[in-house]
């Protein structure tokens, strides 16, 4: 867990109790005061990612960069696993905000009564590539027949999967798929020879003759149209902590503008990446922001469309992971990304 939380001092409790009581003797103390913040203390917000290495080195760069206490706000920040300790952080309510995750598994849980809403873009462009290390697999075509690493049926790397195949014109049902996990640990699989080819990440992408593997296709051409990544928060949070959420969302926004536009964004990122991974895999690191500034990856102003969504929600209908389309507004609530962005362009 990282955290940068504050915790008030006892002084200030008592302040602002005795402050609390005084309104409330002149008969001025409101049902919105708990609602309320004293102007001199941050916005709180309690943030869940996932464990990625890109997670964590823009995690380290956020707070390299400060932009957090810019927008003042002071976060916590859990690191899990997959995502349904995701789902299960938001939907009890530990945490009120996803910033960085692929989000095709919010949309059947809204479905099915969770009180979440998609809140802003993230990572809009595929940073994966469909590697194989078997010299007989030179195209998409050539997977018929062939295992195929990926995570659990419906989740992210096997909708990515399926969506690649779709397009090539192979029937899914040709392709033997096997649930290895992670994109690093289908990487794992596809070096070992275990599977024949398998998503991972372009930070091995200029590493390839060293792990003795080839790119068979690049997502982020292959499937424009998928939305890879995204926010997320509980209904709850959107009720209590609006704005802070928006603090968050201008942070998050501004660091991405920051990894795409400006000069000295990989020597930052670097740095961030040390500090987060370590120097040993560096090549790694240099490959993951050359990526996010050669290909602008990260959305500018945190939009989603209308048509990205119904693209989601059809792959979930034909995996049955949800039975009927949703409207847009009852899984989106973009004014939060919104406000967000006016917050980054007005502070400059």
């Amino acid at each position: 867990m990282i955290t940068d939380g504050f915790r008030m001092s006892r002084r200030n409790a008592l302040r602002l109790g005795g402050g609390a009581l005084a309104l409330a003797a002149t008969g001025r103390l409101g049902p919105a005061f708990a609602a309320t913040k004293p102007a001199d203390l941050p916005y709180t917000v309690n943030i869940v990612n996932t464990s990625s290495n890109s997670t964590l080195v823009q995690q380290a760069l956020l707070a390299q960069l400060g932009y957090l206490d810019e927008f003042n706000v002071k976060t916590t920040t859990t690191n899990v696993a997959d995502g349904t300790k995701l789902m299960g952080s938001l939907i009890s309510a530990e945490s009120d905000i996803c910033v960085l995750s692929g989000f095709s598994q919010v949309l059947p849980a809204i479905e099915k009564g969770a009180k979440l809403k998609v809140v802003a873009a993230a990572n809009q462009l595929i940073a994966q590539a469909l590697y194989s290390s078997n010299p007989d697999i030179k195209t998409v075509e050539d997977l018929k027949g062939k295992t195929v690493g990926t995570g659990a049926l419906g989740a992210l790397l096997h909708q990515m999967m399926v969506a690649l195949l779709r397009k090539h014109g192979v029937d899914p049902s040709e392709v033997q798929f096997v649930n290895i996990g992670s994109s690093a640990a289908v990487f794992k699989s596809v070096a070992a020879g275990k599977v024949d080819a398998g998503p991972a990440m372009t930070d091995v992408y200029d590493q390839q003759a060293a792990y003795g593997v080839h790119a068979v296709a690049d997502f982020w051409s292959e499937l424009p149209e998928y939305p890879y990544q995204g926010s997320y928060a509980s209904q709850t949070a959107i009720d209590e902590k609006k704005e802070g959420l928006v603090r968050v969302l201008a942070a998050y926004c501004k660091m991405y503008r920051f990894m795409m536009d400006d000069p000295n964004a990989e020597e930052a990122f670097m740095q961030a990446y040390k500090t987060a991974i370590g120097a040993s895999e560096e090549a790694q690191g240099r490959m993951m922001i050359k990526f996010t500034r050669e290909n602008k990856t990260y959305s500018r102003d945190l939009i989603l469309t209308p048509t990205q969504i119904d693209y989601m929600q059809g792959l979930n209908l034909e995996f049955g992971i949800q039975k009927a389309q949703l409207p847009f507004d009852k899984v989106v609530d973009l004014s939060m990304a919104k406000e967000a962005v006016k917050l980054v362009e007005a502070n400059g």
